[in-house]
């Protein structure tokens, strides 16, 4: 009935995400009546038939869109590509010439406006190691229905193609990967199964 609802508004890009609990929530302390696996399977499939009744295409694992009108925010985040974040709380990635550094600003509001005047607003700071790079692109790279270009891949983490031949390998033998001399995307069975297919890009 959600859905039917949304529709009835006939937007042009949806999000639809399972719930997931995290840890100090009030739902993890007053967890909600969640769908068991099966249930929640049907209910993707229900979903991804009904949003293509009316035109929306699943190009993302959680988002579906007519022609034109997919999110390029977002896209921009599975991408891998940079985003500086302004305001209490704010998450950013930044790319230079040999590294790459995620950043979070101050979260209390008060505390990063103070902070924020003496230009000193961030929380934390890091420099994404090299080991974690392949693992970081491929955890929005995969999302994507479309994969993405081994050409990126390289441009964007700064590794060459051959720091991901194992996994990529693995990932084919498996079923979960489809690939060209230029491009990598995920079957079906792959979206199906992200969380496993995203774990072999993982460090050793």
């Amino acid at each position: 009935q959600v859905l039917r609802t949304a529709l009835s508004f006939t937007p042009p890009q949806l999000s639809i995400y399972h719930l997931t609990v995290e840890p100090n929530t009030v739902f993890a302390k007053f967890p909600p009546r969640l769908p068991d696996d099966d249930t929640a399977w049907d209910m993707l499939d229900r979903i991804t038939e009904t949003t293509a009744q009316v035109g929306l295409e699943r190009y993302e694992v959680s988002a579906y869109a007519r022609a034109g009108h997919r999110c390029v925010h977002n896209l921009n985040y599975w991408q891998f590509g940079d985003y500086l974040g302004i305001g209490a709380g704010a998450h950013g990635k930044l790319s230079f010439p040999h590294r790459i550094v995620r950043q979070v600003r101050l979260r209390e509001p008060q505390r990063y406006m103070q902070q924020a005047l003496a230009g000193q607003a961030l929380a934390q700071a890091h420099e994404v190691p090299r080991a974690d790079l392949a693992f970081e692109y491929m955890l929005g790279a995969l999302r994507l229905r479309a994969g993405f270009a081994l050409a990126d891949f390289c441009s964007r983490t700064g590794l060459s193609a051959n720091a991901i031949e194992r996994p990529l390998q693995q990932a084919q033998e498996r079923g979960w990967l489809h690939s060209d001399l230029h491009n990598v995307w995920p079957s079906e069975h792959g979206f199906d199964f992200l969380s496993d297919l995203q774990a072999l890009f993982l460090p050793d």
